[in-house]
Order: structure tokens, then sequence, then C-alpha cells
């Protein structure tokens, strides 16, 4: 999987450079300065946004807003120096952190989102493989099933999927994001 294409967005340019020159030896990134020049800098390449929240113009707030309804399919990240408050519960992004950053945080984070992405779309593969697996097996007899090449296939598929899935979660446990929703599950 090739890394995702970072947009970094922060008024100040210099904190913006430094971001960006902390990602480069690992990410794709590009930058922008203002509200305006980050809608014109995303489109569908981009996977990440690192997005401030106080900027002259168009707020990070409203920037969020507009990504959001124009359907672009990435995560934002906001990376701002405004403390969290309730109005965070209906905004759009997917983390959030306070300035100031150090690199590993922001590498961490990038991380971070980047194996929340990859699992989500290898748990929409493995349970769409599972379900037409299921489906096959409720229709076919087990020598339909045994003779033919694809059901084959298509059995080691969600058998590799299920293993990196198992992995994935595994990571994120460690992290303590599988581990925050563990601890919401009352079963546990």
């Amino acid at each position: 999987m090739s890394e995702p294409t970072v947009l970094v967005v922060d008024d100040e340019a210099r904190l913006a450079d430094l971001f960006a020159t902390w990602l480069e030896p690992e990410y794709p990134v590009r930058t922008a300065n203002d509200g305006e020049a980050a809608l014109e800098a995303i489109d569908d390449t981009v996977e990440i946004v690192l997005l401030d929240r106080r900027m002259p113009g168009l707020s990070g707030d409203e920037v969020l807003a507009t990504i959001r309804e124009e359907g672009y399919d990435c995560r934002v990240v906001m990376v701002t120096a405004v403390d969290p408050d309730f109005d965070i519960i209906e905004m759009g992004f997917d983390d959030y952190l306070v300035k100031p950053v150090s690199k590993d945080e922001l590498l961490e984070m990038l991380e971070s989102i980047a194996a929340r992405t990859e699992y989500e779309s290898e748990i929409g593969e493995y349970y769409a493989l599972v379900s037409k697996k299921a489906l096959l097996e409720s229709e076919k007899t087990e020598r339909e099933l045994a003779d033919h090449a694809e059901y084959r296939r298509l059995c080691e598929r969600v058998e590799e999927l299920r293993e990196r899935v198992d992995t994935t979660v595994t990571g994120l446990s460690e992290d303590g994001f599988a581990g925050a929703f563990r601890d919401l599950d009352p079963e546990n």
C-alpha cells in the first residue's frame, strides 16, 4: 500500500512547512496557508488533512464542514492551539491534536490514522467476502464447493483478511485505540 497524501493546512507558514518537513520522508505532502488555499489544494488523492482550526478568512471548522459537504473521502486531524470543548461533538474530524505538537506525536497520529483507514478497508472487504462465502455455502453442495477453484480462492482470501484484521486490531489495541472501544463495551 502506498503512503497516503497529506495536506497540511495552517496559517502559520513556518509551522506548515515544519510539519511538511517532518512528514515528507514518509508521506507525499502538500501545504496550504489558509482555508481557501486548502479547498483549492484538496482533491481525491488527498487521504489525510492536518487542519488548524483558528485561521483568518475561512476557519478550520468551515474548511472541515466544506470538505465533508463536498464528499471528500479523507481523514481530518485537527492540529490546533484551540483546546477542545463541547462543540467538537458535532464536528466531522477523525482525531484532534492540541499544539504544540512534537514530530513524534505527529508521526504517531498519522500512523494511527493510516492503520484505521486500512483496517476499515480490509474489514469492509472481509465482510463482503464472508457474505459471499456464506451464500455459496447455503446454495451449493460440499462437493460443488470443493471442485470450484474460485471458491477455494475466496476461502483463502477470507482467511488472509481475517488474519490481517486480527493483526490490525492487535496493533490498534496496543496504541489504545481499540482499548478505548473495549472500555465502552458493558460486556467486558
